[in-house]
């Protein structure tokens, strides 16, 4: 049977994307690994965290890459359109994280390939039996008809919700200290950039992997 394999927040801790990806035991010609947003800000090694996802997706193009609301502004402050809302949100880190290895002739200090990744992030994945999603998606809306700004922030609307989405929605962007599971909804982000662990969890044996 394929398994799928789904990593919470990253947030720039480059050191414990690289032990969990050392644990997962997953068959890269035949699983689906889904990484669920925000990668940058808050952490010190954004910039180690998005090289490394880079080259990982340049080696496996089936692996599938979400949006989080921490990229949304991370995008915004590149486009000059809300700086503030940034770096009061931890971006000041993926600054400085990026300045440090900037070269002073470059337009920009964030490599073309990782402007482009950001690029690429999709709002969502869906599978069969699984919705993956960065934030959570708003009761009695269809999939079709979710905002971005749902898929990117919702909170309380969603984590309060019993409703049957009619397929499990797999989620981070609000930490808990150990996964989330209720019957509809599985939460990943286990706060790695707080202290705590970052998480993965393999289904449908739902198996949690950490580091």
């Amino acid at each position: 049977m394929r398994k799928i394999f789904a990593i919470g927040d990253i947030h720039g801790c480059a050191d414990k994307l690289k032990a969990l990806m050392e644990k997962i035991p997953i068959d890269y010609e035949r699983d689906t690994l889904v990484f669920i947003g925000d990668y940058v800000d808050r952490g010190p090694h954004t910039f180690e965290v998005v090289d490394y996802l880079v080259d990982f997706k340049n080696r496996h193009p089936n692996a599938v890459f979400l949006k989080g609301n921490h990229e949304e502004m991370l995008e915004n402050y590149l486009q000059g359109t809300d700086r503030f809302t940034y770096l009061a949100n931890g971006g000041q880190q993926t600054l400085d994280s990026y300045l440090m290895r900037a070269d002073a002739s470059e337009r920009s200090p964030i490599p073309p390939d990782h402007l482009d990744f950001f690029k690429s992030l999709a709002l969502f994945y869906r599978t069969d039996d699984y919705i993956f999603v960065h934030a959570g998606l708003r009761p009695r809306v269809p999939l079709e008809k979710q905002e971005p700004k749902d898929m990117l922030w919702i909170r309380d609307k969603f984590l309060s919700s019993r409703f049957d989405f009619g397929k499990r929605i797999i989620f981070g962007h609000t930490p808990f200290p150990e996964p989330c599971i209720r019957p509809n909804k599985i939460g990943i982000d286990t706060g790695a950039v707080y202290g705590n662990r970052l998480t993965c969890v393999q289904l449908p044996e739902l198996l949690f992997f950490s580091a």
